[in-house]
C-alpha cells in the first residue's frame, strides 16, 4: 500500500474514533440530564416522603450524585463510635454548607434494628450511586465495543493485504523466472549451435545478432526489477530538489525521439515555453517520464501518432495503439501486468508503469490511465502532480 494510502487510513482512523467518542459524550449528557430530571421530580420527593414517615427529614440542593453521596458519608459516619460518629457527622454536615440538612427522630435508628435499617438505607444510597454512573459505565462499554470492533478490523485487513502482497510477491517471482528463463533458453541453443559450428555463413550472424538482443533484454528486465525493488525497500528516499518539470519532460522527449521515428509514429509535443517550477526527484521523475514513452513507442500503433502535453502540473501521454481491455485496465500498474497478446508479442516487461506509478505516488501525486481519451487517441495515461 502506497503512503498516500497509509496517510489516508490513519487520518479515516482518527475521525472515527473522534466521532465515536463525541457520540458517546453526547449520550452521558443526554443520561445525566434524564436522571437529574428523574431524581429532582420523582425520585427525591418520594424518598422525602418515605423518610419524614419515619421521622427522618432530608432537604438537599444542588447535584444528586453529590447529594447521594453526602447522605452516603453522613450514614456511614453513624456506625462509627459515639462521639466520634457526632464529630465525623459535623464535619460532614459543616462541608455540605446547607445543601443538606437530616434530622433524624426514628425510633427505628436505635435498638436492635438501628443497624439492619442502617443498612438497607446504605444500600438504597449504593443504589442510586450506581444509577447515577449508569451513563459512564454504558458509554465506556459501548466505546470499548467499537473500538474493539474497529481494531479487529483493521488486524484484519492487515492480514488479507499481507496475504495479498505475499501472492503478488509469488506471482512476481514467478514472472520473473518466466521472463528470465525465455531468453536464457534461447542463449543457451544458439549458443550451442554456433560452438558446435552447426550454423554457417548469414545464419551464423543472426544468431550471433540474436544473442546480444536477448541479453540487453534480460539486462533490461533485471535493470527494471532492480528499480522496482529499491523503490519499495523501506530505506529509499527521494532527493527532491527545484526544477523545471516542463523542461525536464521536454528532455526525456528528446533523448526517444530516434525511437519514435524508428517506429514511424509522428510524435506531438504540446510543452509550454514557460517554466512549470516543481520541487522534485529530478532523476526518478525522469524514469518516470521515459517509462510512459518507452510504453507509448512499444505498445504505440506503427505509423500512428503520440501526444504528449503538459497541462499546469498534468503531464498526458497518449496513443493511438491497441486499446486496452477494461478488465486488464483495472490490473495495469501492477507489476508483470500485461496482457496475453502483449506478453508474446511487444517483449514489455510490466514494471515500467508499475514503476512510474510508484514514483508519482512518493512525488504525492497519482498516474491514471483514460481509456476514453478521445480526439483520436485509444488511451491515454495521465500524471497528476
Amino acid at each position: 500500500m502506497g503512503n498516500s494510502n497509509k496517510a489516508e487510513e490513519k487520518k479515516s482512523l482518527k475521525w472515527f474514533l473522534i466521532q465515536k467518542f463525541m457520540l458517546v459524550m453526547i449520550f452521558i449528557f443526554i443520561s445525566e440530564q434524564i436522571i437529574g430530571i428523574f431524581y429532582n421530580n420523582i425520585l427525591i420527593p418520594r424518598i422525602s416522603q418515605l423518610l419524614a414517615r419515619q421521622q427522618i427529614s432530608v432537604t438537599a440542593d444542588g447535584n444528586p450524585a453529590i447529594l447521594i453521596l453526602h447522605m452516603l458519608f453522613y450514614v456511614l459516619a453513624s456506625f462509627l463510635p459515639n462521639g466520634i460518629s457526632e464529630y465525623a457527622q459535623s464535619l460532614i454536615g459543616g462541608k455540605m454548607e446547607g445543601s443538606l440538612q437530616i434530622a433524624v427522630d426514628s425510633p427505628w435508628f436505635v435498638g436492635k434494628w438501628g443497624i439492619v435499617f442502617r443498612l438497607m438505607i446504605i444500600c438504597m444510597f449504593l443504589v442510586l450511586i450506581f444509577i447515577t454512573v449508569i451513563p459512564y459505565l454504558v458509554g465506556a462499554f459501548c466505546y470499548y465495543r467499537v473500538v474493539t470492533k474497529k481494531v479487529n478490523e483493521l488486524i484484519e485487513a492487515e492480514k488479507e493485504q499481507q496475504l495479498a502482497y505475499d501472492r503478488q510477491r509469488n506471482l512476481l517471482l514467478s514472472d520473473i523466472a518466466h521472463d528470465i528463463k525465455t531468453p536464457i533458453t534461447t542463449l543457451c541453443s544458439y549458443s550451442k549451435a554456433l560452438s558446435d559450428g552447426v550454423v554457417q555463413g548469414e545464419k551464423r550472424q543472426e544468431y550471433l545478432d540474436a544473442i546480444y538482443a536477448k541479453s540487453m533484454r534480460m539486462g533490461e528486465l533485471i535493470t527494471l526489477l532492480f528499480e522496482y525493488v529499491k523503490m519499495d525497500s523501506s530505506g529509499f528516499c527521494l532527493h527532491k530538489e527545484e526544477g523545471d518539470l516542463g523542461e525536464l519532460l521536454r528532455e526525456c522527449t528528446a533523448l526517444l525521439y530516434a525511437d519514435f521515428e524508428d517506429h514511424r509514429i509522428a510524435l506531438q509535443v504540446e510543452i509550454p515555453d514557460t517554466p512549470a517550477p516543481y520541487n522534485m526527484d529530478k532523476i526518478q521523475m525522469a524514469r518516470a517520464f521515459t517509462n510512459l514513452l518507452t510504453n507509448a513507442v512499444r505498445y504505440g500503433r506503427e505509423g500512428g501518432s503520440t501526444l504528449v502535453r503538459l497541462e499546469g502540473y498534468t503531464v498526458t501521454v497518449a496513443d493511438d495503439g491497441m486499446e486496452i481491455d477494461r478488465e486488464f485496465a483495472a490490473h495495469i500498474f501492477e507489476p508483470f501486468s500485461r496482457a496475453d497478446k502483449a506478453r508474446s508479442t511487444k517483449g514489455g516487461s510490466g514494471l515500467g508503469l508499475s514503476i512510474a506509478s510508484k514514483i508519482v505516488e512518493m512525488h504525492g501525486g497519482e498516474l491514471e490511465l483514460d481509456c476514453d481519451y478521445g480526439n483520436g487517441y485509444t488511451k491515454a495515461f495521465r500524471m497528476v502532480l
